[in-house]
């Protein structure tokens, strides 16, 4: 028998995208989830009510199998996307009607119009960037309750109206007596309207529900269970402040509609933070009235209100931002959904600590080699008022001085002559050439710029090269150039008593336009002590500064293409071996990642050419991929000897299991765990024909600042691949040694 069910059960998953996924993730869709646990919690407490659940289930498989055959989405199908408002529609009919033929029918064509409204919002809503919510819900259930009430041949469910005698059918008198304690009023009003309150979306009204949907909630997002507790409360206070009919709490328990809203906005849609709760308390009110009004307009119907004022704020709100010119991170949308309110805030919190806050397109230094800021932002010289953004760039030798021989031409100068490379992709949008060089220490001051390119890298976002070289332009005006392409040559035309480039970023297309500020992005800075790697920053006056040299025994040993085998024999303190696979794979989007059977491992990473790192992970935590993905996470592709690299870890990644559980609680207010990386470039063997590349890192975990955990990597790079690595964990080391084919 078990084998019948598990040759059905293989059978179904390869007619659907992971049949059983799409039935559970219906259920946890529902609070914003793809918890399985939770999933199968919401799913046991839909069965309070038998043929509630069992219709619950119908109507998720039968969307799921007309979304199939519609040929519609099937990452949407696999995500329970279609199958989530199917299920409340059934719940809702299964809790009204008896089991019958004439029911059945019913059911089966609402799971069908529940999919065909579905479809079309997500295409009408879709189009703004918001969610189709329940909406879908709301419709279907509200056309079949009028007009089921045509239809004779379907009996209105007793169920509930005789319970204590159906308990005891079910389970005898201690059923009963279970039944009977549960249903007293040991909890105070508000906790018991709470937990029947989150029971109620999924149909059911008693305590055990609500207790069971709440344990579920807090199991999959400790920020989610604290926003729906925040959310109800507020609604109860708010009642009694305006001494409203507390009641209506509890009349249909349509508190869930705050909850819902609070988790929505708290942690799911919108990054969890104190200005999230702010506008929780601000909401609360339109809310109430939105649920007093509809419910003065549907009464006269014989309609319920359910969800609708959930919806109605929700979507309103997420519209609203969507205007916003200033404070676009108080609160901030999630733009990537990571389906746990944690994972969203940590993952928000780590791009601000990976990235801070980068321009709109990165930007590259636009010169080759090393070269010196002689005038940075608000500048003694030219840099002022509106035009005190820029840089002006040139290059000094071993001894400080920016010229040889006697300096008195231009071409005495270093940085004369040398070329000049656009910052980033985009069209020149404008050119200025045939003005000669200014003689050393004059200046022409009718031609204040020069000679000059303007590139136009989107809409209100150009770059500008000035005091070039007369003839030296390597480009025409509406060509397309890219990163790092040479564009002309620098020089000391305009106003410019002596050879040097001028850079600045601006919002218009014209010559003279204001400057704009903007941090230049993946830079080397060369310091006395050494060189520092600066993800984002704005270079400063008297810092020597270069663009990232690759070296090509780190740029091709962490350059994976997509198709490629990894094979690895990996050692452990023991002497036991085992050998190692992974593919590096891209999805339908382009977004490339090494994969691992062991463990069922994704490491999704980017690779610029410059840098290679590594944005996120899944799987086994035990798995060789993730430690790889620890001590790999971020790769500079040039060799700079004892520079050392640091960056973050998303808090969920590496962690104190015990400790994450609490900094979920209060992760929206303060955050007290730290994980972070550090690479040191240590050494490099050259030996004419190739060359071996030592580097180091670390994986450390802080908690209050106090180091509790460390996990140190040793690689070695040779023959332009990762020839060995090990990893040393609690005084136990682990060596892979690549497999060559």
């Amino acid at each position: 028998m078990k084998m019948e069910n598990q040759h059905l059960l293989n059978k179904l998953n390869r007619i659907f995208p992971d049949f059983t996924g799409s039935l559970l993730n219906s259920y946890s869709q529902v609070f914003f989830s793809n918890n399985r646990i939770f999933a199968l919690m919401l799913m046991a407490v839909s069965f309070f009510d038998f043929w509630a659940g069992l219709s619950g289930v119908i109507t998720v498989i039968t969307t799921n199998i007309f979304a199939y055959i519609g040929g519609l989405s099937r990452k949407n199908i696999a995500l329970g996307a279609y199958g989530f408002n199917s299920l409340l529609v059934g719940l809702g009919l299964g809790v009204s009607f008896e089991p019958g033929l004439a029911y059945f029918i019913i059911l089966i064509f609402s799971a069908l119009s529940s999919l065909i409204f579905t479809q079309a919002l997500e295409g009408i809503i879709g189009k703004y960037g918001l969610p189709f919510l329940s909406i879908p819900f709301l419709i279907v259930i509200w056309l079949f309750t009028l007009a089921t009430r045509e239809f004779s041949a379907l009996e209105f469910s007793t169920r509930g109206i005789y319970t204590y005698n159906e308990m005891f059918l079910l389970g005898g008198d201690p059923l009963v007596q279970t039944y009977s304690f549960l249903s007293e009023p040991w909890l105070p009003v508000s906790l018991s309207t709470y937990f029947k309150s989150l029971a109620a979306v999924f149909f059911q009204y008693h305590l055990v529900a609500g207790i069971l949907v709440s344990i579920g909630l807090l199991i999959y997002s400790r920020i989610a269970f604290l926003y729906s507790l925040i959310g109800f409360y507020s609604a109860y206070a708010l009642y009694g402040l305006l001494g409203a009919d507390i009641n209506e709490l509890s009349y249909g328990y349509i508190g869930f509609n705050y909850i819902l809203t609070a988790i929505a906005i708290g942690g799911f849609f919108l990054v969890a933070s104190r200005y999230t709760l702010l506008w929780l308390f601000l909401l609360t009110p339109i809310i109430t009235v939105i649920i007093v009004a509809s419910g003065a307009v549907l009464d006269s119907q014989q309609l319920p209100a359910y969800s609708l004022p959930f919806n109605v704020v929700v979507l309103l709100f997420l519209y609203f931002l969507k205007f916003r010119e200033r404070f676009t991170e108080k609160p901030l949308l999630v733009y990537y959904q990571l389906f746990s309110p944690e994972r969203n805030l940590y993952a928000q919190h780590n791009y601000h600590q990976r990235f801070g806050t980068p321009p709109l397109i990165p930007l590259s230094l636009p010169i080759w080699g090393e070269w010196t800021v002689t005038q940075g932002h608000n500048g003694e010289f030219t840099h002022r008022e509106k035009w005190r953004e820029a840089w002006d760039f040139e290059i000094r030798d071993e001894d400080g001085d920016l010229y040889r021989n006697e300096g008195t031409r231009p071409e005495d100068y270093y940085c004369y002559a040398k070329p000049v490379t656009a910052p980033a992709d985009g069209y020149v949008e404008e050119i200025l050439n045939g003005i000669n060089d200014s003689p050393v220490g004059d200046m022409d001051l009718t031609h204040n710029w020069g000679n000059t390119i303007i590139i136009r890298h989107s809409e209100h976002f150009y770059t500008k090269m000035s005091h070039l070289k007369k003839d030296s332009f390597k480009v025409i005006k509406g060509q397309w150039v890219q990163r790092g392409e040479v564009i002309a040559l620098a020089g000391s035309s305009g106003r410019s008593p002596r050879p040097h480039l001028h850079f600045q970023v601006q919002e218009f297309p014209y010559i003279g336009s204001y400057t704009l500020p903007c941090a230049l992005s993946s830079y080397i800075r060369h310091n006395k002590s050494g060189f520092e790697y600066v993800q984002t920053g704005i270079p400063l006056q008297d810092e020597v500064i270069s663009n990232i040299q690759p070296n090509e025994a780190i740029a091709s040993a962490f350059r994976f293409i997509p198709g490629q085998l990894l094979k690895f024999k990996v050692k452990n303190d023991d002497n036991s071996t085992k050998e190692i696979v992974w593919e590096v794979k891209s999805d339908s989007y382009n977004n490339t990642y090494l994969w691992s059977e062991t463990g069922k491992a994704s490491a999704w990473y980017k690779n610029d050419g410059k840098v290679m790192w590594f944005t996120h992970f899944e799987g086994d935590k035990r798995s060789l991929l993730y430690y790889f993905y620890l001590g790999a996470y971020k790769i500079i592709n040039g060799f700079y000897k004892g520079m050392v690299v640091e960056d973050q870890y998303p808090l969920h990644i590496i962690s104190d299991r015990r400790w994450l559980f609490m900094q979920d609680f209060i992760s929206p207010f303060c955050i007290f765990m730290n994980s972070s990386f550090k690479m040191l470039y240590r050494k490099m063997d050259d030996q004419f024909s190739d060359s071996y590349v030592y580097l180091d890192s670390s994986a450390s975990m802080k908690i209050f600042g106090k180091t509790t955990s460390i996990i140190d990597f040793r690689w070695q790079l040779h023959n332009n691949l990762i020839s060995k690595f090990v990893i040393v964990k609690n005084n136990r080391s682990i060596e892979v040694e690549y497999i060559h084919d």
